[in-house]
């Protein structure tokens, strides 16, 4: 593929990504967050005392916020204790109002412990990545960068640590070569202090409007899944036009030495 033909197609796809930017946020991703503000964060003591009372335990709520996120807490499921502040008003005996702190044990349960309708969650690539899930290990490999695989990431399906990009294990085919490229970026952009922007919601911008564009390259369709990730961390389409020119680069440069690697 010719360098001409490759920046075009790169304005085309960042010219895609920033209308639908432009849009604001998706139906799929307005319901997801919705659902998100309605899980509480917990102290650093009720993240203990959950994991000691359950290991496995990945989103946790009480039994009328799990109701009403349309799911129940099947029967017979045993609570996961916590502790909860109680916090009252009342005066001394100067007339001075005081505040009053009191703790009590309350319940809350584990989303494998309820049935019911599915949580809503961001759009995901989707598409077959085929051969070109080979071709980005290659790359990564001839560029210096370890490549691992793990079972559990939290909450990430890849992390990229200066040299070594760790994914997480059984991801469908489009998904992983999106992470692999978007991991890439960050490789590529943001392990050079001097020039790496010092703004997050930047750097996972670039990252993923490079995944974007190189996903749009092989043909896997993208929907608003890099545009729901991208207002996940607050971007929008000025934080996007202030790195097009990097981003432009380096998806340019993912998407040539796939194209090398194929032939």
């Amino acid at each position: 593929m010719k360098s001409e033909r490759v920046k075009k197609l790169a304005d085309t796809a960042l010219k895609e990504l920033t209308e639908a930017l432009a849009a604001g946020k998706s139906q799929t991703l307005t319901a997801y967050l919705a659902a998100l503000a309605r899980f509480h964060s917990y102290s650093f003591g009720n993240v203990i005392l959950i994991m000691m009372q359950k290991p496995d335990a990945t989103q946790v709520a009480g039994f009328r916020t799990w109701k009403k996120l349309g799911r129940w807490v099947r029967k017979g499921e045993k609570g996961i204790v916590i502790i909860a502040p109680m916090i009252s008003k009342s005066e001394d005996d100067n007339g001075e109002e005081q505040t009053l702190y009191r703790f009590r044990a309350v319940y809350v349960f584990d989303i494998s412990q309820t049935e019911g309708e599915d949580l809503p969650e961001p759009e995901r690539i989707q598409g077959e990545a085929g051969q070109y899930i080979t071709s980005i290990k290659t790359l990564i490999s001839e560029r210096g960068i370890s490549l691992e695989y793990a079972d559990d990431l939290g909450s990430a399906d890849g992390l990229s640590e200066g040299g070594k990009i760790t994914m997480k294990t059984n991801l469908q085919s489009a998904e992983e070569f999106g992470v692999l490229v978007h991991e890439l970026a960050h490789e590529i952009l943001h392990q050079d202090k001097a020039t790496r922007p010092e703004s997050k919601t930047v750097c996972e911008t670039e990252a993923e409007a490079v995944a974007f564009v190189v996903s749009h390259a092989i043909g896997l369709d993208t929907g608003t899944a890099s545009s729901d990730y991208i207002q996940l961390y607050n971007g929008d389409q000025n934080t996007l036009s202030q790195s097009l020119d990097r981003i432009q680069k380096t998806a340019t440069e993912i998407i040539t030495a796939l194209q090398t690697d194929e032939k």
